[in-house]
């Protein structure tokens, strides 16, 4: 496994140059060994990767397989029985799986990507929520980025059903990133596992998120698009998808809408459209009828969703959506009253839990840190960490950069 650990540490590397290397040679320990004169027979290989593959150095290996001893972090190499085949199958696998909880066998799973954009809006976060949580309910197995916005309500919503979630990770699996979801990585940890192809102490990039996406896609039957704008990377994960032979769905959004213009233009070309859970499940129910199972529409609606309606709403200062009625009981006024300019503060905070007063009660104008918000309210760091997820996927905060988070709450 050492060898395996060193080819995981070599970066700034395409991941299909380690396949084509491993398959040249037959396995790690032999690339490992294979000198400058034999690497240059790989074909394909640029210069900086030759030079790469000739860095012998086990120092970051030798690291990372403490890490993964002491913090009980588990390796999956490309080709190992536990590797999901699905996932091998791909262009280009991550030659190790770093797995932190419990991996189910995927390739027996209904599993079903969910992205979207980080910035996403109430609607977005309420249909992200409300697609993993039918999926959850409905025997499929969510697979998300835990990033901000509609990955992290994905997740949640499959939590709340009761169901797992597998957590893709774009950072080494030693990293909560944003630190806002602490708590939300732990919930998909005990319920079912965080996932990386970068091991303990992996310095992070940029360039590794889009790499993710593919290793997202690749464990998955299909890609759920719900909110993603122009150029968002959500729909790099949709042309993973695409390219790996796998479906393609979307939520609509209106037309004019620039965060969803993205997640349209898919359903143009493509992608289809999905406005429940069961649009996307019933198209594997024959594969998987043992799991399968269309739910009672009636037990399908999130446990207190008009209550997160109403907090979105107001957090994003439109009214909150109202119940239907009989049009016998409808009453039409010709003179309505003039619509609500604001909603007062009053209104935005009137749903709230205790702990997540206390928190909105200690945040300042400007940007808060979440230590000073632990010190401010005197509770715990868990629960201060917990509360600051659910407050943001509501809408009521929105994360600042370096573990802080400002108010978007209107006041008049």
């Amino acid at each position: 496994m050492k060898y395996w650990m060193w080819l995981a540490c070599l970066d700034i590397m395409r991941p299909r140059a380690k396949c084509d290397a491993l398959e040249y040679f037959g396995g790690p320990k032999e690339l490992f060994f294979a000198d400058e004169k034999d690497l240059a027979c790989v074909p394909g290989l640029s210069e900086g990767e030759r030079a790469r593959f000739a860095d012998k150095s086990m120092r970051r290996a030798a690291q990372a397989m403490e890490a993964c001893e002491a913090e009980g972090i588990r390796m999956i190499a490309l080709g190992d029985s536990a590797y999901p085949k699905r996932l091998a199958n791909i262009y280009d696998p991550p030659c190790v799986l770093f797995v932190r909880g419990k991996l189910p066998d995927i390739d027996s799973e209904a599993a079903v990507a969910i992205a979207g954009t980080r910035r996403a809006t109430p609607y977005g976060i309420k249909m992200a929520a409300r697609m993993g949580y039918e999926i959850s309910r409905g025997g499929g197995l969510v697979i998300s980025g835990l990033a901000a916005g509609i990955d992290s309500a994905a997740a949640v919503g499959a939590l709340r059903a009761g169901g797992r979630c597998i957590g893709v990770l774009g950072t080494a699996i030693d990293v909560v990133y944003p630190r806002s979801n602490a708590a939300l990585f732990a919930d998909v940890c005990a319920s079912g596992a965080l996932v990386s192809e970068y091991p303990p102490g992996m310095p992070g990039s940029p360039r590794h998120f889009p790499a993710r996406n593919r290793i997202m896609s690749g464990l998955s039957l299909g890609v759920l698009i719900v909110e993603a704008p122009e150029h968002s990377g959500a729909l790099i994960t949709a042309e993973h998808a695409i390219e790996q032979g796998r479906d393609v769905f979307a939520v609509p959004g209106n037309a004019d809408a620039p965060n969803c213009a993205g997640s349209n233009d898919l359903l143009r070309d493509s992608a289809r459209m999905t406005l429940t859970g069961w649009d996307v499940l019933s198209e594997y129910e024959g594969r998987f009828p043992m799991k399968i199972r269309r739910p009672d529409p009636a037990k399908m609606r999130i446990p207190e969703e008009d209550r997160l309606d109403a907090q979105a709403a107001a957090a994003a200062g439109s009214p909150a959506p109202q119940a239907c009625t009989s049009a016998k009981t409808v009453k039409k006024d010709v003179d309505k009253p003039e619509t609500e300019e604001y909603i007062d503060l009053e209104k935005q905070l009137a749903a709230l839990n205790e702990r997540q007063l206390a928190i909105i009660s200690a945040m300042d104008a400007d940007d808060t840190y979440a230590d000073v918000l632990i010190e401010r309210t005197g509770l715990p760091a868990s629960a201060v960490m917990s509360e600051l997820t659910m407050l943001q996927i509501l809408g009521f905060i929105s994360p600042s950069g370096s573990g802080s988070y400002r108010l978007n709450i209107k006041t008049k």
